[in-house]
């Protein structure tokens, strides 16, 4: 029997059965007269009630305890049956039923949390307590060790539950408020769970937060019907402890969550709302902060070291800077293969009808149309979207990173207050524990967000190899089917060297002949006059940075990152820095004649503008609003006396050759100088300009314009 007294009466008590208390007295009172006899001492009537009044105050009270001891543990058994019963029919039947509902506005994840991880211990938990009921006098005994054995298990499973009650709660306040979704949940409640008579999902949702927070009032409950002198009055006393250490571990991690979640929501604020927040105590608390920093900084105050979060935060950022590395990379690797896969428009030109010309154009066509389209369907599903989950999920850790810092400051400050006046305010106290709750929260999630985070990283990069390993396949496969139509597809390694040598020699030859003749042939460039506010600015940026710093924007440029800069084709800008503040030296800083940031190298070229000077003209101050400055985008200007010009360093041409097909169109030949008068048509759509070519205006599309620089002294060269 579950903590059998030690006493002799009540030891006899339990031998006599469980039945009513009167048989244990009597025997009780049996053995009292038989220890009277044995001693010579033959009592009286009176003697004798008195005796036995004495036993039954002495034995009744120890078999209350037993029966009470008894019903408490069977209470434990019962309810806790009870309790899997009922979360079996949460999962199995109710979340069952209304996933094949498939409701979209049901969020079956936000309600039923991790009931299945619940359900799995609590089963294994009910098996054992089962278990006990065949031990006998070491039943006590054996439930103490089995809640010591679970203690960390029920921890584990609850502590996640019941942080996200709260949440649990307002979903289902919210599915009240919709007709729709609260006729399916009633309906799936009475078709799966009638007898319960439950008007909503609360019914069963509470019962994890309830059954956690019960488990030590019921040990208790057992704990009082004991004996302090039973064998197992120690185990269960520590059965106790442990429950209610269970439950105060649920409690400060639920609060932890509940601070996390006030700090780590990524805010999108505009600068009348951040402005709006500003008041005295906010501007107080912030300077307060700034300076302990730069004190950090500069030496005058120890920083708190705590090597353990340290290393955490530096494996944290790692992960941000691959997260964010990676996605740049994956853009401009799509960027770049679409690119080489698009049909340019001389290709589009060609009049081959056949041969390897025709062939390359088909497997071109090939690629880009049907091969490129999958493969980036594919890397859009298996790692873009997946790369971008996993950053949205770094935003709310590095949020609470950044507010830890925050926290810390605030801290140090209290802490240094305290030592010095020996106490500290309740507001003061409350952010102290508001920093150590963060601190903890971190400590304990940042190493398992730091191995999922790997962890998906490292799924995400075998994803890309698979699909550039199957691309290359395909690719392959295409272009050795192409290979083999060719004349020259089984011609022996060597031998196609060779050939592909003299026909880049006779290429060559043919590409001086070309360009010599499109030098004598074309005329000189044309020139306009800059209007008075770029004037400034590039004397201003000369004046700043010197000649040799500029540079020309080749296409437009729209900033995607913080300090980039949005720019259009044609402006001028000055070198600041040749790489970024990464090291990367595919972003350039330069200074816009204004506005400082960064751009792509690849859409910069130098602008060497060259000064000349007629006979009896004088160079005027920088400052004098009437230096003018040449460029090749308009007709050219008459010249006017005592005014400093620079002749152009680019000149726009026609890349390819157009024929008109509407009179608002123009025509234009391969290496024919034009005047941009607009970049744009009369929508502002970009793709077409205006421009004027021997004396006619129209239209052409702006693909067909080139920029190339200018020679001196045979004028135009090829454009490369």
């Amino acid at each position: 029997m579950p903590g059998a007294n030690t006493e002799p009466g009540c030891g006899r008590a339990t031998a006599a059965g469980r039945g009513s208390p009167a048989p244990a007295a009597a025997s009780s009172a049996e053995c009292h007269t038989e220890m009277a006899s044995a001693s010579g001492a033959e009592p009286g009537a009176e003697d004798a009630a008195e005796t036995a009044e004495e036993i039954y105050d002495d034995v009744m009270p120890c078999d209350k305890m037993e029966l009470s001891q008894r019903l408490a543990v069977e209470e434990l058994i019962t309810t806790e049956a009870s309790y899997v019963h009922n979360i079996q029919l949460c999962v199995s039947d109710i979340r069952a039923h209304l996933q094949k509902k498939q409701l979209p506005d049901l969020d079956l994840e936000g309600l039923f949390s991790n009931t299945d991880d619940i359900l799995h211990v609590s089963k294994r938990f009910l098996k054992g307590l089962e278990a006990t009921a065949t031990q006998e006098d070491e039943q006590l005994l054996c439930i103490s060790a089995l809640f010591q054995e679970f203690k960390e298990e029920m921890e584990s499973v609850y502590k996640i539950y019941c942080a996200s009650y709260e949440h649990a709660l307002l979903l289902v306040e919210s599915y009240r408020k919709d007709p729709r979704l609260q006729e399916e949940i009633l309906e799936t409640l009475n078709a799966t769970v009638p007898h319960t008579g439950a008007s909503d999902l609360s019914f069963f949702l509470v019962m994890p937060v309830q059954r956690v927070t019960k488990y030590p009032l019921l040990l208790g409950k057992i704990l009082e019907n004991t004996p302090p002198s039973a064998s197992a009055y120690p185990a269960l006393q520590a059965a106790v402890r442990a429950m209610a250490q269970v439950n105060a571990n649920i409690n400060e991690y639920k609060r932890r969550r509940e601070v996390a979640t006030k700090y780590n929501r990524a805010e999108h604020l505009t600068l009348r709302d951040r402005l709006a927040r500003l008041n005295t105590h906010s501007i107080a608390k912030k300077t307060t902060r700034l300076s302990r920093l730069f004190m950090h900084e500069a030496g005058i105050v120890a920083k708190t070291e705590d090597r353990e979060y340290d290393d955490l935060e530096e494996k944290f950022q790692c992960v941000v800077s691959s997260v964010a590395m990676l996605k740049d990379n994956v853009a401009s690797y799509l960027g770049h293969l679409e690119a080489f896969l698009l049909s340019a428009p001389h290709k589009r030109d060609l009049q081959i009808d056949e041969g390897p010309a025709q062939q390359y154009c088909h497997l071109a066509e090939h690629l880009h149309c049907t091969v490129f389209p999958e493969f980036k369907r594919r890397l859009d599903r298996l790692v873009c979207q997946p790369l971008c989950s996993l950053s949205d999920m770094l935003v709310g850790p590095q949020q609470l990173v950044k507010k830890r810092l925050d926290k810390l400051l605030d801290y140090e400050e209290i802490q240094e207050r305290k030592s010095e006046t020996g106490s500290v305010t309740y507001d003061e106290e409350a952010a102290m524990n508001t920093y150590l709750a963060i601190n903890a929260l971190l400590v304990a999630e940042l190493p398992k967000f730091n191995q999922v985070a790997l962890q998906l990283l490292g799924q995400i990069l075998c994803s890309l190899s698979a699909l550039q390993r199957d691309l290359a396949a395909q690719v392959l496969h295409r272009a050795e089917k192409e290979l083999e139509q060719l004349p020259h597809g089984h011609v022996p390694l060597p031998s196609f060297w060779k050939m592909v040598d003299d026909t880049l020699q006779q290429s060559s030859t043919q590409l001086r002949s070309f360009c010599q003749t499109f030098e004598t042939v074309t005329p000189s460039p044309v020139t306009q006059p800059l209007n008075p506010a770029e004037e400034r600015k590039v004397l201003s940026l000369v004046s700043k940075h010197g000649p040799d710093k500029l540079y020309q924007v080749t296409s437009n440029i729209s900033g995607s990152k913080d300090l980039d800069l949005t720019l259009q084709r044609g402006q001028i800008v000055a070198l600041l820095q040749s790489v970024d503040t990464k090291g990367n030296t595919s972003r350039w800083l330069v200074d816009a004649g204004g506005p400082r940031g960064f751009v792509p190298a690849s859409k910069l070229q130098p602008y060497c503008p060259v000064q000349s000077q007629q006979p009896g003209m004088q160079l005027p101050a920088p400052e004098s609003s009437t230096e003018r400055r040449r460029h090749s985008y308009a007709v050219p200007e008459a010249p006017r006396p005592q005014v400093a010009t620079f002749s152009p360093a680019f000149q726009v041409v026609a890349g390819f050759s157009f024929t008109a097909r509407s009179p608002r169109e123009v025509s234009l030949q391969a290496g024919q100088p034009v005047v941009v008068l607009e970049p744009h048509d009369k929508k502002g759509s970009k793709e077409w300009s205006l421009v004027e070519v021997n004396g006619q205006r129209g239209y052409v599309p702006s693909s067909y314009l080139v920029t190339v620089p200018v020679q001196e002294p045979m004028g135009w060269s090829l454009p490369v």
